[in-house]
């Protein structure tokens, strides 16, 4: 191979390597709301763990499921809170519809559409949840209220220590 052809081809290498990293940064910045950290500590633990892997069963730190997510940073916080999301949603408190949540509330979902609840994520505000997704991200992401979820959404609820 003549000098050229390899100089060539390290540049072709490089430009590919910093186009392929530059966009997954730029992606992961958007995701996590350019950045902007909220006044919730429970919004601030849970943003921690965006981008861990989905994995059935787990409470972490390394990988999640969606309910063992939610547990994990209500726990980090100082709040005791049941492991799975049926458990989770039937913690005392008032049934909150979309209207009504606040950051760092707890939101509950029927994603198969059989009468229960079967997913758990936390709200972060402007229509947004954060949970373990075992769907297209498999990981800790962001979704929005208003887009897949908008007819899975049963309640929320608040809890404080």
């Amino acid at each position: 191979m003549s000098q050229k052809g390899y100089f060539m081809r390290k540049i072709i290498l490089i430009v590919l390597f910093l186009s392929l990293t530059i966009g997954c940064a730029e992606r992961a910045s958007k995701s996590l709301s350019s950045g902007i950290e909220s006044k919730n500590i429970i919004v601030n633990q849970a943003k921690k763990h965006f981008g861990k892997p989905y994995k059935y069963g787990e409470i972490g730190p390394k990988s999640f499921d969606c309910s063992g997510f939610v547990y994990a940073v209500y726990k980090s916080v100082g709040i005791a809170i049941p492991r799975t999301s049926l458990s989770q949603s039937k913690v005392r408190g008032k049934k909150l519809s979309k209207s009504e949540l606040k950051e760092g509330d707890m939101v509950f979902f029927d994603t198969y559409a059989r009468g229960h609840v079967n997913h758990s994520g936390i709200y972060i505000g402007n229509a947004k949840f954060i949970h373990a997704s075992s769907g297209r991200a498999n990981s800790v992401t962001i979704s929005d209220l208003n887009g897949w979820y908008r007819d899975k959404f049963r309640w929320g609820k608040r809890v404080s220590k």
